[in-house]
């Protein structure tokens, strides 16, 4: 058997390489040192963004051909877990991004590609991906939302919620109906690439627990007019499976937000047992902390694993909705454990806005909830067991 790297594979290696080392220098020298005070301001990071533009984040995983950094998803697992190590914020801000940006490229048309991937890639056009309603969230297929055909545009109205980049993004992929009536509901749902303009207005910013700094927030659309240009692939109908697809990368996203926040809470505890002192040792050597560190430790490195067996699976370009399930469901659970014991390991200090493992613990929830809830997630595993390996 011929084991050898290709020298494409092996330049993509060293080029990926490269990334990390510069993402992880810019981690330490601007985004840790800011994290505690835009979060407890809930102040947007505009300084931030502008230096992501200038990385290319907007453009992580759209290809090269495009503008790009073309980034694996193994990669950009690896680029998100660090960056939320420090603080998960930030993430959302390209991450809602780059779903939009992945629907238009695995199933836009060849004119849309070329018109839209390019101003995503430097970030032009950024925003993110409308999907929820208030009525709707794991259940897409339960949104209201429509649009109808009007000549050469098609009219949009409804509303969407929980819209990360809401308020400062510029564009959005939003998931509408255009034939109400569709049996099965999925087949009536297309989507369209939305510039904000005439008709599309921000409702209010939606205040939260965790997750701050990072603007969410309704959109509302009255008789808002999209080109029909602007329906994804051009064709009517497939807005459910484009949406899908581009969440098997949401999920990634999110799991390795949850690896990130399991070895950040781990480091901070880890830290802190060696610097805290009672009954004349340090508490790294009580038999009860170092019972809860072993299983931290452990609880993150098999949440790492299982999101590059995940990303791996993606980069391959095969169905991976198993894989990417499993793994959102292990790391986010392993996030919101670890930074609970990290409060427990902190003691009262823990509830110090000094300390960062209260932000890890306000944050941790929410990879339980976003991109699909764990409970969907058991369903989805489930189901693909099923599937994959019939009695």
């Amino acid at each position: 058997m011929n084991d050898a790297i290709s020298p494409a594979a092996s330049a993509k290696a060293d080029e990926e390489a490269q990334v990390l080392d510069s993402i992880e220098r810019w981690i330490e020298k601007e985004v840790r040192p800011i994290a505690k005070k835009f979060d407890q301001a809930d102040e947007y990071p505009f300084d931030l963004v502008e230096q992501m533009k200038e990385l290319g984040l907007f453009g992580a995983t759209i290809s090269q051909e495009y503008g790009g950094l073309g980034l694996s998803a193994s990669c950009y697992a690896k680029l998100v877990t660090a960056i939320s190590a420090a603080w998960m914020a930030p993430t959302g801000i390209f991450n809602s991004h780059l779903i939009m940006a992945q629907a238009v490229e695995r199933n836009g048309t060849e004119a849309q590609k070329r018109d839209l991937l390019p101003r995503f890639a430097t970030g032009e056009l950024r925003g993110g991906i409308g999907l929820t309603e208030p009525d709707a969230g794991t259940d897409l297929q339960g949104i209201r939302s429509v649009a109808r055909r009007d000549g050469d545009d098609y009219v949009i109205n409804g509303t969407k919620t929980w819209i990360t980049n809401g308020i400062y993004g510029t564009c959005f992929g939003i998931l509408v109906k255009t034939d109400p009536e569709a049996q099965p509901r999925h087949r009536g749902m297309s989507l369209f690439v939305c510039e904000k303009g005439d008709g599309f207005t921000v409702g209010r910013k939606l205040k939260k627990l965790g997750y701050r700094s990072i603007d969410s927030a309704e959109l509302v659309f009255d008789n808002y007019r999209v080109p029909a240009t602007r329906l994804v692939g051009g064709e009517e109908g497939r807005g459910f499976q484009h949406t899908v697809g581009g969440l098997e990368l949401g999920r990634i996203n999110v799991a390795a937000r949850g690896v990130g926040l399991a070895t950040g809470a781990l480091n901070e505890a880890l830290r802190y047992a060696q610097q805290r002192r009672t009954f004349g040792k340090p508490i790294c050597q009580h038999q009860a902390i170092q019972l809860k560190l072993a299983d931290m430790a452990t609880r993150a490195e098999a949440a790492r694993l299982l999101v590059e067996q995940a990303a791996r699976k993606y980069d391959t370009g095969v169905r991976c909705d198993l894989e990417a399930g499993m793994a959102k469901l292990f790391a986010s659970e392993a996030a919101v454990t670890n930074s609970l014991d990290a409060m427990r390991i902190f003691g009262g200090y823990s509830y110090s806005v000094d300390f960062d493992v209260e932000r890890y613990y306000r944050d941790a929830p929410l990879m339980c909830i976003g991109e699909g809830t764990n409970e969907m997630q058991r369903i989805i595993i489930s189901r693909q067991l099923v599937e994959r390996n019939p009695a």
